[in-house]
């Protein structure tokens, strides 16, 4: 049984810093794609970054590109997201995934609020 656990969101002021982690579990974690998506309040759900199983391949959506930093550590079973140079519109529930941009495989989210 899948299981993703978010954890690291809460409260940044605008140009601050945050670091999402996801445990996985349930899984071969280190054979899988992994990715991050979003829901903002009001809108659907948005792709955010995918890696490739190695950690390789890293993409991004373009409006956190060379702000934000996905990564992963195959020996904790465990995928994260640095987040720098934030911004108000960065505010969402954040979703670990399971496979490449969307699936229907994800956690509970962990809320993201960027606010002065």
């Amino acid at each position: 049984q899948v299981q993703l656990v978010e954890s690291g969101g809460g409260l940044a002021q605008p140009g601050g810093s945050l670091r999402l982690s996801c445990a996985a579990s349930g899984f071969i974690f280190s054979i899988y794609s992994m990715s991050w998506a979003r829901q903002a309040p009001g809108k659907g759900l948005e792709w955010v970054s995918s890696i490739f199983s190695d950690g390789s391949g890293a993409r991004y959506t373009d409006s956190v590109k060379g702000r934000f930093t996905i990564s992963r550590d195959n020996a904790k079973n465990t995928l994260y997201l640095e987040m720098k140079s934030l911004k108000p519109e960065d505010t969402a529930l954040y979703y670990c995934v399971k496979g490449y941009r969307i699936t229907p495989d994800r956690g509970p989210g962990i809320q993201v609020t960027v606010s002065s």
